[in-house]
């Protein structure tokens, strides 16, 4: 009889002290971060969720706890060959597609935990591009009852100030990671979905868009234009960035982006003192808008890399420079027509790569470093809410 395969393997745990013994001294030079550790006597495994601000937020909960812990990762990962196949073997990430619900990775999840391992995830399942915690599925309260580990909340705060999603550069600033809250199954028993999920998000929210604290760099404005797309002044537009200013090209509106994470108008009042508001506002922009009148003209038009990812395995470059056009109701790459209808999901991966899910294919489309890939990501949404009849709907998801 053939043995089974345990996910959990004996060296995962070498390969975590090798791997933080370098890492953990270099984040907190980069981060200058301080990170308190999980206490944690009895060895128990845990399911560990965090709030999601800096691309190295991962290796936070690293430093924060002991022994090999099992993060969920976005399937972007395990398609790029060799690489992929390396870091299954020395870390064992669990896949996971972004915008679905993967049964197979819950499956995988309860593997995990009944083999006795740590499993950590970021329920977002997003970087905030606007310092404030993502929408996340109350779907993560049924998760936690089927894994049955104890939950341990931990917070980063300060990441957004230090290393926000649309920037290319590290601040001059301080944060911190810390565990605040555990919830022993014991407790959470007890608890109807809804107030556990209330619960769960009060623990994970952060807002970090209003706060005295300061973040320093001589490019702390550069490559806003990853995730605005809205003028308070002239509606849809194109923006650009260079040292601590962002300006709209429309109207030639600019705005300087201070190290107090507020915002300032340099030729004219802004309505927006932060980022957070502006965001806001360029929400519900998107929430009114009348698709219908643009089936016939485009709303924007970029030049991107266009790949195929062959999921779990490798990524296969189709086309360079691809004209991409975004409708009201559909996507053009070139001669490739993408009606929402036939579109699955999108989302936007990293700083501004963008995948689209179709039935029998996902494209990934890379483009300049200025590239804004959420605008695809809320139209694709809008179009799907009013579909449903949520057009009205204030607080309506928009992908993100």
């Amino acid at each position: 009889m053939k043995k089974k395969s345990t996910w959990i393997k004996p060296w995962h745990g070498l390969v975590r002290n090798i791997a933080f013994a370098i890492l953990e001294p270099y984040a907190k030079w980069k981060y200058h971060i301080s990170i308190e550790k999980l206490n944690n006597p009895d060895k128990r495994p845990f399911l560990i969720l965090m709030n999601h601000q800096t691309g190295f937020d991962q290796f936070f909960i690293g430093m924060a706890v002991e022994g090999p812990v099992y993060y969920l990762a976005t399937e972007d990962i395990f398609s790029l060959g060799w690489i992929s196949r390396l870091l299954d073997f020395l870390v064992a990430p669990i896949p996971i597609k972004k915008q679905t619900t993967d049964l197979q990775a819950i499956k995988s999840c309860v593997k995990v935990a009944k083999e006795g391992g740590t499993i950590a995830l970021f329920p977002e399942g997003n970087r905030t591009f606007h310092g404030k915690t993502l929408y996340f599925k109350p779907s993560i309260v049924k998760l936690i009852r089927l894994i049955k580990l104890p939950v341990v909340i931990m917070r980063v705060e300060g990441g957004y100030g230090v290393q926000p999603r649309w920037s290319d550069v590290v601040r001059r600033g301080n944060m911190r990671a810390y565990p605040s809250r555990i919830f022993e199954p014991e407790e959470y028993k007890t608890l109807s979905d809804d107030d556990f999920f209330k619960q769960l998000e009060k623990e994970l929210y952060v807002d970090e868009t209003d706060c005295e604290t300061l973040f320093y760099h001589s490019k702390n404005a550069e490559y806003m234009e990853r995730f605005l797309y809205v003028c308070p002044d002239c509606g849809l537009t194109t923006f650009r960035s260079k040292g601590d200013i962002v300006k709209c090209l429309k109207c030639h509106t600019k705005i300087q982006y201070l190290p107090n994470k507020k915002l300032q108008g340099i030729n004219k009042t802004f309505p927006f003192k932060t980022i957070g508001e502006w965001y806001d506002y360029q929400c519900d922009y998107v929430r009114q808008l009348d698709l219908q009148s643009y089936h016939a003209k485009p709303m924007y038009e970029d030049y991107v890399n266009l790949f195929q990812v062959v999921l779990y395995k490798y990524k296969k470059r189709l086309r360079n420079n691809t004209k991409i056009v975004l409708y009201g109701d559909r996507i053009l790459l070139d001669d490739i027509c993408l009606d929402f209808d036939s579109i699955q999901s999108i989302t936007v991966l990293g700083k501004n790569k963008l995948n689209i899910y179709t039935d029998s294919l996902v494209y990934q489309l890379k483009g300049s470093k200025t590239f804004n890939a959420l605008k695809y990501v809320n139209i694709y949404f809008h179009y799907l809410n009013i579909k449903k009849g949520d057009e009205e709907h204030h607080e309506q998801f928009l992908g993100l």
